[in-house]
C-alpha cells in the first residue's frame, strides 16, 4: 500500500492488524480537565460521561481520538491509580492519526510535553511521543508504508 492509498483509505491510517485492539482505561486525578485537554490537544471527541453520583468527579467516560476509543475516569477506590501517584507510567498509548506532525504541534500548544519529535521510523510509521499533563505517554503514528519482517530485520541490521 502506498502512502497516498493509506491516506485515502478511510481506515488507512491504521494497519489492518491493529484495527481491533485492547481498549485502554486510564485513571487521572481530574478526568474533566483531562477530557478537555484531550479535546484541545488531540482532537478527541467525548462519546460518553457518567459522573459520580456523590459529585466526586467522573466515574467513567469514553473519548475517541481518530478511530481509537479510550476509557477514563477519576481516581477513586480499588486497584486503579494515576501515573502521578506512581512517579511515572509503564504504559504508552499508541494511536494512529492522519498527520502526526500537525497533532504534535497542536498538542504541544495545548500543554503536552514533546518527548520525541515527529520522525520517520524504520518500521514504516512517522511517530511522535508526547506526555499529557496527567503523566500518560502517548505515541502517535502516521502509517507511511507496509514493511515486511525481512525488511524490518534488514533496516535494523
Amino acid at each position: 500500500m502506498t502512502t497516498q492509498q493509506a491516506v485515502e483509505n478511510v481506515g488507512g491510517t491504521v494497519p489492518e492488524h491493529y484495527r481491533t485492539a485492547v481498549v485502554p482505561h486510564i485513571m487521572v486525578a481530574d478526568a474533566a480537565a483531562a477530557i478537555a485537554f484531550y479535546v484541545r490537544a488531540f482532537g478527541a471527541v467525548e462519546e460518553f460521561r457518567l459522573d459520580h453520583p456523590d459529585g466526586g468527579g467522573v466515574l467513567h467516560a469514553e473519548i475517541r481520538i481518530g478511530e481509537a476509543v479510550l476509557m477514563l475516569g477519576d481516581i477513586s477506590e480499588g486497584p486503579f491509580t494515576a501515573p502521578s501517584a506512581l512517579g511515572g507510567t509503564s504504559v504508552a498509548l499508541h494511536v494512529f492519526v492522519p498527520d502526526v506532525d500537525a497533532l504534535a504541534r497542536t498538542a504541544v500548544a495545548a500543554g503536552a510535553e514533546l518527548v520525541q519529535e515527529p520522525a520517520d521510523q524504520f518500521h514504516g510509521d512517522r511517530t511522535a511521543i508526547l506526555r499529557d499533563p496527567s503523566g500518560h505517554l502517548w505515541v502517535f503514528l502516521t502509517h507511511l508504508e507496509e514493511v515486511s519482517r525481512e525488511e524490518l530485520a534488514r533496516r535494523l541490521g
